[in-house]
């Protein structure tokens, strides 16, 4: 079983920068794409930023050139470096993950808990 626990956010006025967390444990082989997702009231949840294991990144348009996403292998851990922050990012923020567990024969996929982002003044 592989878990996410996502930290980092909060509430920040327009213009400022929060840098979110995820780390993923348990019994990983392997880790494929870690990425980030938001959902705000009454909207779908959307992707935000996404990394893969050979290093390409992916971003929606709203966020292109504000936000970078941003992996450390070794600990397993994805991060999303929000800058330039606007009241439409306000929203809560989901880590995801997937790959594969034990000797690698198992594949996961999994979502964090969730972290409250809100831009505000």
């Amino acid at each position: 079983q592989v878990q996410l626990v996502e930290s980092g956010g909060g509430l920040v006025q327009p213009g400022g920068s929060l840098r979110l967390s995820c780390a993923a444990s348990g019994n990983i082989f392997s880790i494929n794409t870690m990425g980030w997702y938001r959902q705000a009231p009454g909207k779908q949840r959307e992707m935000v930023a996404s990394a893969t294991s050979g290093g390409n990144s992916y971003y929606a348009d709203s966020v292109k050139g504000r936000f970078t996403i941003s992996r450390d292998y070794a600990k397993n851990t994805v991060y999303l470096q929000m800058n330039s922050l606007k009241p439409e990012d306000t929203a809560v923020y989901y880590c995801n993950a997937d790959g594969r567990t034990g000797a690698g024969y198992f594949p996961f996929a999994g979502w964090g808990q969730g972290t409250q982002v809100t831009v505000s003044s």
